[in-house]
């Protein structure tokens, strides 16, 4: 075959993405990781899952999603997920991690701060086996109102140790946690659950009804809410009863998702289902809220790092194509772009982990932790929002980048671009993390002050970042502020997160974000005037 039309000799292509140290390659992320204190753990850490195997282990678990088997071979109920081993694999090496449990190590180390760090390098690569550690995460917060429950789980919450078999519980050396909270006809609406929960005696109980969304079906047991005698009530659902036998949770079918489809999520039917209660009856949303708020950070980190990974792709892509002979990056239009991305990605970044460490701080005795606390509980909500909102687009102009290449299958942008959604959604949707902060406002206007305060104390030189707290004020004061809540947290967020860079990052870069992000609205990708820091943001966008 004449050498000039040999298929196999391709051209103008770049090299696979793999093989790579997903940590070095960041500086935004590592400058977060250097004021927490962990940039080395964080290096050796991004070695490891740049690996071309690691990779190929997240597109594997993608293109073989769950399946259900409601009957054994015999005719049995088992009502089983099994998924492929990439899966396992996957989740394995997490849970050796600490995805799972880390936040509750008994260490002074700053656990919160070194657990999203992970946890961002680990969703660029696979974020739908994420969620169950993440909920299984989380779970403590509230099995804290029930102490006894706590005792008996906490240890096998804490283990290292991956355990997929489909056992009890206490025979295994690891669990997971679920949860269960919506259903057909309430949605957000969970007071209008309809599943009821009848005593047995003390805290037992057996339930009977339905979930419309049952998160993580093959955990160990999961967070489900239920009509008690007093209302609402949060509860403890194992898959296997106390005397051993398989709990009542009959799987319905498993949802055909956008995206997120290496995790399964279920239709679930409860007939007289054993469970613990929790907390007391009658405050389920007071019991459940204390884990939703911590997934919600989760939420927003795994979004930074969609649209990192997204950034990523476009910028390898950009750095070997030659395109009207010059590379595709060195063409001022695409520099332009790729900049433009490279800005939010950073303060996407640097907001993310910055709410991390504020986590941190509010647990620790040291000065200024109620500070750090009033962050959390204004900026949890706001920082989901803005930055799982904010996911499909950036990912959709990133694919554009690779052209034709991004769009087809074999990429990986279509598999980021699909899972993105899912966060903007979970865990609540955007109105109801705008309203939320709407709620702070009318219930502890101090604390909403305070923050405001100390995010002027940081960024207040910046352009647009007075301007930004007096529209926050002025939309929360308004006699209407539901209505107005959604800009109240869109430009809350913009400013904590000129804030983080100011923290973070180059002054310059900084006052690129606040200059078209806070000074005037952003506009589409490769509009703003990021001329001056193009190249800066483009060498920290990929930076080995």
């Amino acid at each position: 075959m004449d050498a000039a039309h040999d298929p196999d000799d391709v051209c103008n292509q770049p090299p696979p993405f793999a093989d790579v140290n997903l940590a070095a390659l960041d500086a935004p992320l590592m400058a977060s990781a250097t004021q927490a204190g962990i940039a080395d753990e964080i290096l050796a850490f991004g070695r490891e899952w740049g690996g071309a195997d690691q990779l190929a282990l997240g597109r594997l678990a993608n293109e073989n999603p769950p399946e259900l088997h409601s009957h054994d071979p015999q005719g049995r109920r088992c009502d089983v997920v099994e998924f492929h081993p990439a899966y396992h694999a996957l989740t394995a090496q997490s849970i050796s991690a600490g995805l799972h449990c880390s936040g509750w190590d008994l260490t002074d180390r700053p656990r919160q701060a070194a657990r999203a760090a992970r946890l961002y390098l680990v969703s660029q690569v696979e974020a739908g086996h994420v969620c169950p550690l993440t909920m299984t995460h989380a779970a403590p917060a509230s099995l804290a109102a029930a102490p006894q429950l706590l005792r008996d789980w906490l240890p096998r919450i804490r283990s290292r140790v991956y355990d997929g078999r489909f056992l009890p519980f206490w025979e295994k050396a690891g669990v997971t946690i679920g949860m269960g909270m919506t259903e057909r006809q309430g949605g957000t609406d969970v007071r209008a659950n309809t599943t009821r929960a009848d005593c047995i005696q003390g805290e037992e109980y057996e339930i009977t009804g339905a979930k419309w969304f049952f998160s993580a079906p093959m955990s160990d047991a999961a967070l489900v809410l239920a009509q008690a005698k007093a209302g609402l009530t949060c509860f403890l659902m194992p898959r296997f009863r106390p005397d051993g036998r398989v709990n009542a949770l009959r799987l319905v079918r498993l949802k055909r998702k956008l995206g997120n489809r290496s995790n399964a999520s279920s239709e679930v039917e409860f007939d007289r289902a054993f469970a613990w209660r929790v907390g007391e009856e009658g405050r389920g949303i007071q019991t459940i809220i204390e884990m939703v708020q911590m997934t919600r950070l989760d939420c927003a980190v795994s979004s930074a790092a969609l649209m990192r990974m997204a950034l990523s792709r476009a910028l390898h892509h950009a750095r070997h194509r030659t395109v009207f002979q010059k590379k595709l990056i060195d063409q001022p239009a695409m520099a332009m772009v790729l900049a433009d991305l490279a800005l939010d990605a950073e303060a996407y970044t640097a907001l993310s982990l910055r709410l991390a460490r504020s986590v941190d701080g509010a647990a620790s005795p040291a000065p200024g932790h109620e500070a750090e606390a009033a962050r959390v509980r204004v900026l949890t909500p706001v920082v989901k929002f803005a930055v799982c909102k904010a996911a499909p687009g950036f990912i959709g102009e990133a694919m554009e980048v690779l052209g034709g290449n991004g769009y087809v299958e074999d990429s990986a942008l279509p598999r980021l671009y699909r899972e993105a959604p899912v966060n903007a959604i979970w865990e609540g949707s955007g109105n109801v993390m705008a309203l939320d902060l709407a709620r702070v406002a009318k219930r502890e206007p101090d604390t909403l002050a305070a923050v405001l305060d100390d995010l002027l104390r940081i960024a207040g030189d910046l352009p647009g970042a007075v301007a930004a707290a007096e529209t926050v004020v002025e939309c929360l004061r308004a006699g209407d502020r539901e209505a107005h809540a959604r800009r109240a947290a869109e430009r809350l967020a913009t400013l904590a997160a000129a804030a983080a860079l100011a923290e973070s990052a180059p002054p310059a870069i900084a006052e690129a974000f606040a200059a078209t992000r806070l000074g005037r609205p952003a506009s589409l990708y490769g509009t703003n005037a990021v001329d001056g820091v193009r190249d800066q943001l483009i060498a920290r966008a990929l930076a080995a």
